[in-house]
């Protein structure tokens, strides 16, 4: 039988926290010490290493989606892509293991995950119709925004920026450039 009082969400809370501090692979042994129970107990509260580590997904997308949420709000276009660029690479630099379970596409037949998934979405697709897209113009423009923003973000975290001009400097023209290009971008209405 496992502590009195283990539930799945404190296995997941246990996960994410050890996500954060530790770079290497989440594993279930690493949990289990956490928890100060064995291994085979985690099995009553999560599926497995898989099961964990969608917990941990299902979570750092919805404090993303938060995080972006907060940063968006009483904001509009390029103040608001602005705002939410800062909060994400903030929420990254500081949530580091969150941040890599947040980029994995939901698991497929997984409800939550997807709803997950698509708030993180839905925040920045609100924000980047503002500049007028619908469609697969908006499609591409968020996967333009994403890739840009976690390119930077993970190039950074890596200490790929070796160059003396600080990484913040760079970020902002990143980010000025990125707002340029959605309002230019194909489809986009003033």
């Amino acid at each position: 039988m496992g502590r009195a009082g283990l539930t799945s969400a404190k296995v997941i809370a246990a996960a994410v926290r050890l996500a954060d501090e530790d770079p290497g692979p989440l594993t279930l042994k690493q949990v289990a010490a956490r928890l100060g129970v064995r291994e085979p107990s985690l099995y009553q509260h999560v599926a497995g290493l898989e099961g964990l580590r969608r917990g941990v997904a299902r979570h750092a997308k919805r404090e993303l989606a938060a995080v972006l949420t907060a940063a968006a709000v009483g904001r509009a276009g390029d103040e608001a892509v602005g705002a939410m660029a800062q909060a994400l690479r903030t929420w990254a630099h500081a949530h580091p293991g969150q941040y890599r379970a947040a980029e994995r596409a939901p698991a497929a037949g997984d409800g939550d995950d997807e709803r997950a998934s698509a708030q993180a979405v839905a925040v920045v697709a609100q924000v980047l119709a503002g500049y007028g897209l619908a469609g697969d113009h908006l499609v591409d423009a968020v996967r333009f925004l994403r890739a840009a923003l976690h390119g930077f973000i993970r190039l950074e975290a890596s200490g790929g920026f070796g160059m003396s001009r600080p990484a913040g400097a760079s970020f902002e023209q990143l980010v000025a450039a990125a707002t340029h290009a959605l309002r230019h971008w194909p489809g986009a209405t003033p």
